[in-house]
């Protein structure tokens, strides 16, 4: 009697046990099993799940095993005394399929390291080396994700610890920023600063770059406006705190005692790269993500894409008749869909219209080229007011309260409230006063106390 292997364990259960079936079938491929008498008979039980939606049977096996025109007398009796044997059994569920996960993801990296050679020796026409790393990079990406949807009544207690968890941002140095973003950027968003030409987007950027790096931060600054060694400038400006003119005249000697320093007080890592203009889209960007990932163990925290509009669109050709609103609305919706997929956030920018060049209040209908662009990113008006009034009444910014057509009189503030405290409510329920801050926790649940359930 043979000894019982994964495979056959594996084959028996996908007959036998309908739960373990449905559970880890789509993860599984044909070419996992070495043996072909066993990788047929997969072949076979995922034909019958495919067509009919439940396990196939023993007898059902041996007949479409029987129908096969590319088997051999002596194969097809092997495959049939193989079939007899896949018995049900008792066995640990959980055990199984921990157990079954480890094959696949052993039998995924083992695949790709033997087509790895493979196309190293030449043996294949249609990949080159280039595509190596990608093999490997999706052969370690193997497992069972058990996630098949949030359940609104089961998963209640795991909806409440994240209505009360605290995310995770990356802050600003700015304090002002930071009050109307609730602490920074959160891990898969897409965030534009929106300004006219020559504002100063690119100065923005490069500022919070070195502050992301400051924190000890990952940061990639991706370019395709600016030279690297440009942006690399401005960085060096801010994280010296000199001028760009006086950057230019400092001895190597000073340079190289700068540099040392930051290497102490910056834990984390700057890579700038850079590509020519409308050439690169969120194809290359996660390419160079893996390629970043493999060659320098290097992911970042945070992206920077210099900027939005020079980007190129990975759904629609270069040189195409499509207009810009769609051009600019499917990069936005690209470079979304890579901050939720590596999970952090991108931070870009994007032109105002000539008439919002000169406007003192910049709205969304000032947007450049596409009003798709803020209908992907998505906009809480109440945070896109700021005035150039007195600091006093800068002080006053809160996170909520303002009305949709802020008052900006000098030393008033803004807002529906007419005195400093523009929600228009006392001062001793400000969220950012100190008394706001030290309010009990029986009066801060006070609010609750006629909710009806």
């Amino acid at each position: 009697m043979e000894n019982q292997t994964i495979e056959r364990t594996i084959l028996s259960n996908l007959i036998n046990n309908e739960e373990f079936a449905r559970k880890v079938l789509p993860f599984i491929k044909a070419d996992y099993f070495d043996v072909k008498e066993e990788r047929i008979i997969f072949d076979e039980i995922q034909n019958f799940v495919d067509k009919y939606n439940k396990p196939s049977t023993h007898t059902a096996l041996e007949i479409e095993v029987s129908n096969r025109k590319d088997l051999n007398e002596i194969e097809h009796k092997k495959i049939v005394d193989i079939i007899k044997t896949l018995k049900p059994e008792s066995i640990d569920f959980d055990w199984l399929v921990d157990t079954t996960e480890k094959f696949c993801k052993d039998k995924a990296i083992y695949n790709a390291i033997v087509e790895g050679v493979g196309i190293i020796d030449g043996k294949s026409k249609d990949k080159s080396p280039d595509a190596i790393p990608e093999i490997l990079t999706e052969a370690l990406a193997v497992s069972f994700d058990n996630s098949v949807g949030h359940d609104y009544l089961e998963d209640s207690e795991s909806r409440y610890n994240f209505y009360h968890h605290k995310e995770e941002r990356i802050p600003f140095d700015l304090d002002f920023f930071n009050k109307i973003t609730k602490g920074g950027l959160p891990p898969k968003t897409l965030n534009i600063a929106l300004a006219g030409t020559g504002v100063g987007k690119s100065l923005f950027m490069c500022h919070m770059a070195a502050n992301c790096l400051s924190q000890g931060k990952n940061v990639l600054y991706i370019t395709l406006e600016m030279a690297e060694e440009r942006i690399a400038e401005r960085i060096d400006a801010n994280m010296m705190n000199i001028s760009i003119p006086d950057l230019h005249d400092l001895p190597k000697k000073m340079f190289n005692d700068k540099i040392q320093k930051l290497q102490k007080k910056a834990k984390g890592k700057l890579i700038i790269k850079e590509y020519p203009t409308a050439s690169a889209h969120s194809g290359h960007f996660r390419g160079l993500l893996k390629e970043l990932a493999i060659k320098k163990s290097f992911k970042p925290d945070i992206i920077f894409i210099d900027y939005l509009n020079i980007c190129a669109s990975s759904r629609f050709r270069a040189g195409s008749s499509m207009n810009s609103y769609t051009i600019v609305k499917s990069i936005a919706e690209e470079l979304r869909g890579l901050a939720v997929e590596s999970n952090v956030p991108i931070m870009s920018a994007t032109q105002t219209t000539r008439s919002g060049f000169s406007n003192t209040d910049v709205g969304l209908e000032d947007t450049s080229e596409s009003f798709g662009l803020p209908a992907i990113i998505g906009i809480d008006r109440s945070k896109m007011k700021l005035f150039d009034v007195e600091l006093k009444a800068q002080d006053e910014l809160v996170d909520h309260g303002q009305s949709e057509v802020p008052i900006a009189d000098k030393g008033q503030g803004f807002g529906r409230g007419q005195g400093p405290n523009m929600s228009g409510r006392p001062d001793d329920v400000n969220p950012f006063s100190k008394t706001g801050q030290e309010e009990s926790k029986e009066d801060k649940y006070d609010k609750f106390s006629k909710l009806k359930v």
